[in-house]
């Protein structure tokens, strides 16, 4: 029997309230990191570890996407101040405040689920909590550097530039934090993320 996909409920959590879900997130990043462009061989302690973070901030935001009972998507969003020193620098170098920005983890979402507004749905909860919060001017997020003449780039790949763009974000060269993570079949690599943000006053 063939499944119905069913639009997805959207449920948002906040500081420590993301702890329950910790083991379902951190399994759900691993399978979609996976593909390209990430091309992420991880696993799901080192991803739990790494949300934990998460459950730290007060401020925190989680957003998940369910089927019925099954998880199917999530993103999250802190303080970036709440996160590791080596998001923070760029900003302090280009001269900055990174006390004003609001930081948007990753998006994850599987395939088949793709295509039906939970992207959308990711930024307005995620853009609706900072602005909640007061503070913030800024809303910004990471996306790894790819050369498109990679041969691992799946054929007909289309990027989300597209897709941010038209939510109003823009990238910002010269802004790159460098992260290390295992490819498949590569071992582990230094790999180039450039922020790409917008003012927080202007988002819809």
């Amino acid at each position: 029997m063939v499944r119905m996909i069913q639009t997805p409920a959207i449920e948002l959590y906040r500081g420590a309230d993301f702890r329950p879900h910790l083991d379902v997130v951190a399994r759900l990043r691993v399978a979609v990191f996976r593909d390209w462009p990430y091309l992420y061989e991880g696993d799901s302690d080192y991803e739990r570890d790494y949300l934990a973070a998460y459950c730290g901030s007060a401020d925190s935001v989680l957003v998940l996407a369910r089927d019925g009972e099954r998880v199917v998507g999530a993103s999250t969003g802190l303080p970036l101040l709440d996160d590791s020193e080596a998001f923070a620098q760029p900003f302090h170098d280009a001269a900055l405040d990174p006390a004003q920005v609001f930081y948007f983890g990753e998006s994850v979402l599987l395939p088949e689920y793709r295509g039906r507004g939970i992207g959308h749905a990711f930024f307005d909860q995620r853009q609706a909590h900072a602005r909640e919060l007061g503070r913030f001017r800024t809303t910004a997020f990471c996306s790894v550097d790819r050369d498109d003449s990679d041969p691992r780039r799946p054929q007909g790949y289309r990027s989300n530039d597209a897709f941010w763009r038209k939510r109003g974000y823009a990238p910002q060269p010269g802004m790159t934090v460098r992260l290390r993570w295992r490819e498949p079949g590569q071992g582990e690599l230094e790999h180039g993320l450039t922020f790409w943000t917008r003012s927080l006053e202007n988002a819809v």
